[in-house]
């Protein structure tokens, strides 16, 4: 039996890893460790609260004391999803971002040294290749060229990763990854904001003439992804995981109208982000190659199952909405520690 630590394991993707592990490997153990900031949600796996081989540990990755007491229990593995990812966020302070994303995945990186773990994955994004013109695809020798203080962070993490593999021969991969949707995603990111706009017959904001062009990968092929990457994936290597989609938002936004029945006076045209990127693509043929690894699900199925999932799941896009999400961090943590 493997145990790993998952940092981030109660936000979006990091839950979804968690749920794909747990079902999938019946030889790993999990510890999921997480700060329970604005983006991460015990409910996410509450379901699992009880799983034999999973385990909830609330800790920061910035505080190096509570990471080696978390690595201290035989961890074959790091796999880091604790970030700060929203570009607007970093453009209103960007100081949480490096504080998390970049002085956390240094201290990662020194305690997992320390402690001798012997596998470390950053999950990236990518982002971290700023934005492409209107022919070509980000390959994993793509240079690094950030525009967001988000990605920025991002890049500083990947480096110092590539850094301890040079420097230390320590044994990480990095994975990076298209914008990805699906179940249990913060409403605050574009599918679902405007899945959940769009149920209450509000408007959907898109940025500037709605024309920036995203590709798009259901949340659980990421999942797969990164876990081939730890599995089979090389030390030192990168990996670039998309779902072969590209659509333009306004595009996106358009369609979204339609599978919800509603017409398109709900868009509202507004100001351009600073600095908004223009173009992502992935070429993945290296993961697929290296890994065996492609992407299985349509984003018309995953969009269908998506918005269902948002309309079967009511009670918690209102919890996230309202805040009410955040009480449950703190009783679920005040009685773990009464336990």
């Amino acid at each position: 039996m493997a145990t790993i630590l998952v940092t981030g394991g109660c936000g979006f993707i990091g839950s979804n890893f968690i749920r794909e592990v747990l079902a999938t490997d019946a030889d790993t153990d999990i510890i999921n460790f997480d700060a329970l900031t604005y983006a991460g949600n015990l409910a996410n796996l509450a379901d699992l609260a009880n799983h034999p081989r999973y385990r909830f540990v609330r800790g920061d990755i910035t505080d190096r004391d509570v990471v080696l007491k978390a690595l201290k229990n035989d961890v074959r593995a790091v796999i880091n999803f604790a970030a700060e990812s929203h570009v607007d966020r970093s453009i209103i302070d960007s100081g949480p971002f490096i504080k998390t994303n970049v002085v956390g995945t240094q201290i990662l990186l020194d305690c997992a040294r320390q402690t001798k773990v012997p596998r470390f994955v950053q999950v990236s994004t990518d982002e971290v290749y700023g934005s492409l013109g209107e022919t070509g695809l980000f390959s994993e020798s793509t240079p690094l060229a950030p525009n967001s203080p988000y990605s920025a962070a991002k890049a500083s993490a990947d480096m110092l990763v590539r850094a301890y593999v040079h420097t230390f021969g320590m044994d990480a991969v990095i994975t990076r990854c298209s914008n990805n949707y699906g179940p249990y995603q913060f409403p605050e990111k574009l599918i679902p904001l405007f899945i959940t706009n769009i149920m209450r017959d509000q408007q959907v904001p898109v940025y500037g003439d709605g024309m920036q062009i995203r590709d798009w990968i259901h949340v659980r092929d990421h999942a797969r992804g990164v876990e081939m990457a730890w599995r089979k994936g090389k030390g030192g290597e990168v990996y670039n995981f998309g779902g072969r989609c590209e659509m333009a938002n306004i595009h996106l936004t358009k369609k979204l109208l339609e599978l919800l029945g509603k017409t398109e006076s709900l868009i509202k045209f507004v100001q351009d982000r600073p600095g908004h990127d223009r173009r992502y693509a992935i070429d993945c043929s290296k993961a697929e190659a290296e890994l065996g690894w492609q992407p299985t699900v349509t984003f018309e199925e995953g969009l269908r199952e998506t918005i269902a999932w948002y309309q079967a799941n009511q009670e918690w896009v209102n919890q996230v909405r309202s805040g009410e999400y955040l009480k449950y961090y703190d009783l679920q943590y005040a009685n773990r520690l009464a336990d």
